[in-house]
């Protein structure tokens, strides 16, 4: 019971940013430099995101099958291929790598 009140809160809150945006869009107008730098904002933590979850396991080094995978999905999507050809490949990778020993 003492937890519902910050969860109710949270969800409120969650909702009222959600809802915020769509409506304040048409209210104000970001200059140029502002969108851009939300952009690129959005790469830079989906970057960060990425990193995290291939580089780090239980407070380590995940070895270098997983960073691989990740590697090999990168140029695979760099160079514009399907979604279903880089999600195998890295999978592929990535299982060959620790197959062969390489953690």
């Amino acid at each position: 019971m003492n937890l519902v009140l910050p969860i109710v809160a949270l969800a409120v809150g969650t909702m009222a940013f959600r809802v915020a945006g769509p409506l304040l869009r048409t209210r104000m107008t970001l200059s140029p430099r502002v969108e851009r730098l939300a952009s690129i904002g959005v790469a830079v933590i989906f970057v960060a995101l990425v990193a995290t979850s291939a580089l780090v396991v239980d407070n380590g080094f995940a070895g270098f099958a997983c960073p691989a995978g990740v590697l090999v999905a990168a140029v695979l999507a760099w160079k514009k291929a399907p979604f279903v050809v880089i999600v195998v490949a890295a999978a592929g990778v990535t299982a060959a790598l620790r197959f062969a020993g390489v953690a």
